[in-house]
C-alpha cells in the first residue's frame, strides 16, 4: 500500500465506520468508548480504525490524565478536497467543451451554416 499523504487519505476514508469516526469527532473529541458507542464491534476493531486514521494523520490522540482524547485533524482532508477540485474544474471544462460542440452540432441550431 502506498504511503503518501493522499493515498493513505483516500485509503482511510475509503471505510464507511472511519467516516463515521470522522463525522463525529467533527462534533468535538471523544474517547475510543465515546467513538465505539454506536457501532456493534469491539473496541480492538474500533481502535484498529482508529489507527489508520491516526497513521493518515485525520486524528491524533491525546492525554489529559487517564483522558486520552482523540480529535479530528482536518490538513489531510484539506489536501484531498483540494486534489478533487483540481480534477473537478478539469472536468467541467471538459463537458462544457462537450455541450458547445454538442449545440454546434444539433440540427437547426443558430451554428449551422
Amino acid at each position: 500500500m502506498p504511503d503518501d499523504p493522499l493515498s493513505l487519505t483516500f485509503a482511510a476514508l475509503a471505510d464507511p465506520t472511519r467516516r463515521a469516526i470522522l463525522a463525529r469527532l467533527a462534533e468535538g473529541e471523544a474517547t475510543v468508548n465515546e467513538l465505539a458507542e454506536p457501532f456493534d464491534m469491539s473496541l480492538q476493531a474500533v481502535s484498529k480504525h482508529l489507527k489508520v486514521l491516526e497513521r493518515a494523520g485525520l486524528i491524533s490522540r491525546g492525554r489529559d490524565a487517564q483522558w486520552r482524547p482523540c480529535r479530528l485533524e482536518t490538513a489531510p482532508l484539506d489536501g484531498a478536497s483540494e486534489w478533487i477540485r483540481r480534477y473537478r474544474d478539469r472536468w467541467d471544462d471538459r463537458f462544457d467543451r462537450l455541450d458547445r460542440e454538442i449545440r454546434r452540432l444539433r440540427p437547426g441550431s443558430d451554428t449551422d451554416g
